[in-house]
C-alpha cells in the first residue's frame, strides 16, 4: 500500500504542475520503491469499479469498441490465470506479436501480474527477425494471431506454450480458453521493483538490434516523465500513432495514458491516410495526439484549416525523429496549437521535451523533463554547450533501463564515469533549450567543419517540393566528404533539373557555403526500419554501390553546378 501511495503522490504532483515547468522540475522526486508491481499495485486498485473508458478502438470500416478500466482489470486477471495454468511463471519470457487489438493489452497486464517478461514484437518482423528474438531472447511462450502463426513454423512445438488469440490454429493453444478462468488473480509472492518486465530489441538503424531490459519500475514509474511531457490529464482521450512492438507504443499507448487515468484511443487502418485520419479527429473527442515526424509531414499536405472548428485537440506532440520547424509552424498556423517535440529512447522514457506551459522554440526538442538531469559531453567527456546527450546516473533516474540483457560490456560502455550516454548529439542555448544535431554516427566532417544532417534536412523541408529528406556524406577529393540530400518529392513536382535548381537555390539562400548540400538525388521512397525510421546507413551504402538501373528507386541525381549551367 505504501508503494502505491508513493507512486500516486509523485503522479499527482506532476498532474498538478502540468503548466508549471520550473515548479515541476524543482519539486519532483522519483518514488524509490523496493517492491512494486504496476499492474497489481496501481492499475488494479485504480481500475476496480472504474467504469470510465480505458481503451477504445475504431477502424475504417465503422468498427467501434470500447473497454472500461474495470473490464481491463477483470479480463487481464482471466488471462493471467489462463497463462499461469499453462505453467507461465515469474521470469519466463513471452514473445508478444499482436497488432492493436484488445488481447495485446490483456496479455501485457496479465504477464506483469504473473511476473513474466514480455518481448514485444512488431507484426512486420519476418522469420529471420523472429529466429533472432526467440534464440537471444530465450523465449518460453509465444502469443500471436492467425495472420502470423506460420512465421513460427518449427518453434511453436518447442515452446512451453504457443497461443493464438483469434481462434483455432493447428498446434496452437486457443486464447478463448481464458474466458472460463476466474476474473480474480492471486499472485505468487511479491514483485521486486527491479525485477525484469520488458525486453526490447531495438530497431537497428545502424547495427544489429540490442536487447534493452526494463524493470517493473523503470518503464511503468519512469513513464511519469512521458505523461508530463504529453500533458495528459484524467479523462483525456489520447491517440498515439505507433505500431505495437516498439518502445514508443509502451510509452504512449500503455503506461503514460493509464498513469494519468486517460483513455487510450486506437485508430486501426490498413495504411495511414491523412484524409481518413483527419475525419477520425473530427468524429471522436480526441484531446491529445502524438504522431511521428513522418505522419506530421503527411498531415501538412492536407488543408488542416478545414477541420479546425471540429476537433477537440488540446495537446499535440511528436517523437521518434526530430520535428522540422517548418512542420511545427504549419500546424500552429492551421490549428492554433503548437506541436511539441520530445526526445527519449528505447533505453529511457521521455527525458527531454517541450512540456505544456513552456515557451516552445521551433527546432528545439525542449528542456530536461522532471526526474532527469541532462548534460552534453564533448569528446573528452567534459560538460559542454554542444556534444553527446547524457544523463547523470547518480542518483539514477528511475526511467533508465536496467541494461543490455546480452551485453554487460555494452552496458558498461554507455554507463561510465557517472553518465548514461545516449549516442545522440545536441547543442544547448543559454536558456537551457536543447536542439538535436544527430546520431553521433550521423554527424560528419566536411573540410574541417562538422555537419549536422538534421540542420540541412530542416532547411530543405521548408521548401514546398520536399515531402521527406535525408542528408548523408559522400566522398570528396578535396573536402573529405560533402553533404548529399536524398529527396522524396511532394505534390506534382517532377524529379528533374528544374526542381533540383530550385532546391539548390533555396538552400544557398539559407546556409553558409561550407555546409550547403552539394548533391541532390530524387527517390520514390526511403529505406526505413520496420519502426519507420530512415535508415541513413543504407543511403550511405548507395554511394559505394554502382547503380544497376533498377534498385533503390533512384529518379535522378544532380550536382550544385547545375545552378550555373
Amino acid at each position: 500500500m505504501e508503494n502505491n501511495k508513493q507512486f500516486l503522490d509523485a503522479r499527482n504532483f506532476l498532474l498538478r504542475k502540468k503548466n508549471a515547468y520550473e515548479e515541476a522540475i524543482a519539486g519532483f522526486n522519483w518514488p524509490r520503491l523496493e517492491n512494486f508491481n504496476w499492474a497489481l499495485d496501481y492499475f488494479d486498485k485504480m481500475a476496480r469499479g472504474n467504469l470510465n473508458p480505458a481503451l477504445q478502438f475504431v477502424d475504417d470500416n465503422g468498427g467501434n469498441s470500447s473497454y472500461t478500466f474495470d473490464d481491463m482489470a477483470s479480463r487481464s486477471d482471466r488471462v493471467a490465470n489462463f497463462m499461469a495454468g499453462l505453467g507461465a511463471k515469474r521470469g519466463d519470457r513471452i514473445l508478444l506479436m499482436l497488432g492493436n487489438e484488445v488481447a495485446l493489452w490483456e496479455v501485457m497486464l496479465a504477464a506483469f501480474k504473473i511476473g513474466a517478461v514480455i518481448i514485444p514484437a512488431s507484426e512486420l518482423l519476418v522469420e529471420e527477425d523472429l529466429d533472432d528474438r526467440i534464440k537471444r531472447g530465450q523465449v518460453s511462450y509465444i502469443v500471436t494471431n492467425s495472420k502470423h502463426t506460420h512465421k513460427f513454423s518449427g518453434y511453436a512445438d518447442g515452446m512451453d506454450g504457443a497461443i493464438c488469440v483469434d481462434g483455432e490454429a493447428d498446434g496452437w493453444i486457443n486464447y478463448t480458453e481464458a474466458d472460463a478462468c476466474s476474473a480474480r488473480f492471486t499472485p505468487e509472492g511479491i514483485t521486486r521493483s527491479d525485477d525484469p518486465l520488458l525486453l526490447y530489441f531495438t530497431s537497428g538503424t545502424t547495427s544489429k538490434p540490442k536487447l534493452v531490459l526494463h524493470s517493473h519500475q523503470s518503464y511503468p514509474v519512469g513513464s511519469l516523465s512521458t505523461m508530463y511531457w504529453i500533458g495528459l490529464q484524467p479523462g483525456d482521450v489520447h491517440l498515439n500513432i505507433s505500431s505495437p512492438g516498439w518502445a514508443k507504443h509502451a510509452w504512449s499507448c500503455f503506461f503514460a495514458p493509464w498513469n494519468a487515468e486517460a483513455c487510450i484511443f486506437i485508430y486501426n487502418s490498413v495504411r495511414f491516410n491523412a484524409k481518413s485520419f483527419l475525419k477520425v479527429l473530427t468524429n471522436y473527442p480526441v484531446t491529445t495526439l502524438c504522431a511521428p515526424a513522418t505522419v506530421w509531414r503527411m498531415l501538412i499536405q492536407e488543408d488542416l484549416r478545414e477541420v479546425r472548428s471540429s476537433i477537440s485537440l488540446r495537446e499535440l506532440v511528436g517523437a521518434g525523429e526530430p520535428l522540422n520547424p517548418e512542420v511545427i509552424g504549419h500546424v500552429q498556423k492551421a490549428w492554433g496549437i503548437t506541436v511539441r517535440d520530445g526526445f527519449g529512447q528505447s533505453e529511457t522514457t521521455a527525458l527531454v521535451g517541450n512540456s505544456p506551459g513552456q515557451e516552445v522554440r521551433p527546432g528545439s526538442m525542449g528542456q530536461p523533463l522532471p526526474g532527469y538531469e541532462v548534460v552534453l559531453l564533448d569528446p573528452e567527456g567534459h560538460v559542454s554547450d554542444e556534444g553527446e546527450v547524457a544523463i547523470k546516473i547518480f542518483p539514477r533516474p528511475v526511467g533508465l533501463m536496467l541494461g543490455y540483457a546480452d551485453s554487460p560490456e555494452k552496458t558498461a560502455e554507455v554507463m561510465s564515469d557517472g553518465y548514461y550516454r545516449t549516442g545522440d548529439t545536441a547543442k544547448r542555448d543559454s536558456d537551457g533549450y536543447i536542439t538535436f544535431i544527430g546520431r553521433a554516427d550521423d554527424v560528419f566532417k566536411s573540410s574541417d567543419y562538422r555537419i549536422s544532417p538534421f540542420e540541412l534536412e530542416s532547411a530543405l523541408m521548408e521548401h514546398e517540393a520536399v515531402a521527406e529528406v535525408a542528408v548523408v556524406p559522400v566522398p570528396d577529393p578535396v573536402r573529405l566528404t560533402v553533404p548529399k540530400a536524398y529527396v522524396v518529392l511532394s505534390g506534382n513536382f517532377q524529379p528533374d533539373s528544374d526542381t533540383a535548381k530550385k532546391l539548390f537555390g533555396f538552400i544557398a539562400e539559407r546556409m553558409s557555403p561550407y555546409k550547403r548540400v552539394r548533391f541532390i538525388e530524387f527517390i520514390d521512397e526511403f529505406p526505413k526500419t520496420i519502426s519507420g525510421k530512415i535508415r541513413r546507413v543504407e543511403l550511405r551504402k548507395l554511394e559505394s554501390t554502382p547503380y544497376d538501373g533498377n534498385k533503390n528507386n533512384k529518379l535522378g541525381s544532380f550536382h550544385e553546378s547545375i545552378l550555373h549551367s
